[in-house]
């Protein structure tokens, strides 16, 4: 047992930390997750394989808890996927996002400096930074101009952890990751709302679906590919920035035919368009390019925005089914 790589991973409870959980125990990894000490933690996605994963507790918010968890566990790589991770919601809660999503790398950086520098780190970037384009395709190189408290925490977390690189000589690395989704995704992205919208009235359970901008083009992946392309980032010899996309943009009316469509439905007849839903700055044209992934990393996505579809209805489906 004493051979085995120890990878520590903030927000394994969440969308990307249960992909990632998975796949490093199949890398052979002992995984450990963080979670915070709160009455609300959700450990539905990763039920599975709770009994092969130890969990213990630290906090963004608090460097001590992170300096004694790191102390304790021994991690080679630390992954930082914990954050307030929607955009909607940092709106309504600026000071906080900005606390977790910003400062919380900070936090993490400082304790892996203090207690071992030589611990690999991987800090989840996000094409939310990007914001209003500069250029499309959007690559490494192009210029931040995010649109939302969360794309500006996540642009300091960006760069916090190159500065931390350059400074201290750390194998800090940044996956600027375009939106990826799964069966596992929250039910307030709009992805996992319409598919799940789909389920519930072909089941008769709902009659429509209010959505704000159908417009809004993003460059959909799926979410259990793309934590391949982190661990990949923390095995380079040299830590780096990587963009972490499909390269091919989708529109939220495109993903609703095809999820209305798979289940035999014209959502023409039940999407309602909603003022609610639209966002105070709307994102422009985002859409990844990643050629540097793709050639340093060897890293491909696998998944068809088809495929994703169909399994997100596929999976909303069969959990309604199982709770009637």
């Amino acid at each position: 047992m004493a051979n085995k790589k120890r990878a520590l991973i903030t927000g394994i409870t969440g969308q990307d930390g249960s992909y990632l959980a998975e796949f490093l125990l199949a890398q052979g990894y002992e995984v450990i997750g963080m979670i915070r000490r709160s009455s609300t933690v959700n450990f539905e996605r990763i039920k599975h394989i709770q009994d092969d994963v130890t969990l213990t507790t630290g906090d963004l918010l608090d460097e001590v808890s992170i300096i004694n968890l790191l102390r304790e566990s021994r991690p080679a790589e630390v992954y930082n996927l914990a954050a307030q991770s929607f955009v909607q919601t940092s709106w309504g809660q600026p000071v906080f996002t900005g606390e977790t999503t910003a400062l919380g790398v900070t936090r993490m950086l400082d304790a892996i400096r203090i207690v071992d520098p030589d611990i690999r780190f991987y800090q989840a970037s996000s094409s939310e930074m990007f914001g209003k384009v500069v250029e499309v395709p959007q690559r490494e190189t192009t210029p931040f101009y995010p649109r939302s408290p969360y794309g500006v925490a996540k642009v300091y977390g960006h760069w916090i952890t190159v500065n931390y690189r350059e400074s201290y000589g750390m194998h800090a690395s940044s996956g600027i990751l375009f939106n990826h989704e799964s069966p596992r995704r929250g039910l307030e992205f709009v992805t996992r709302k319409i598919t799940n919208a789909v389920a519930r009235i072909k089941l008769g359970l709902d009659n429509e679906l209010r959505l704000g901008n159908l417009e809004a083009q993003r460059d959909w992946g799926f979410a259990g590919d793309y934590v391949k392309a982190m661990w990949l980032m923390l095995q380079q010899d040299q830590p780096d920035d990587f963009v972490v996309s499909t390269g091919q943009t989708q529109s939220v009316r495109r993903f609703c035919e095809l999820a209305f469509g798979h289940v035999d439905l014209d959502y023409s007849k039940y999407v309602v368009l909603d003022e609610r839903f639209m966002r105070p700055a709307e994102v422009d044209l985002l859409v990844g390019d990643s050629t540097k992934a793709r050639t340093t990393l060897g890293w491909e996505p696998e998944t068809s925005f088809e495929k994703l579809v169909t399994m997100m209805v596929e999976a909303d489906l069969a959990l309604l089914k199982g709770q009637r």
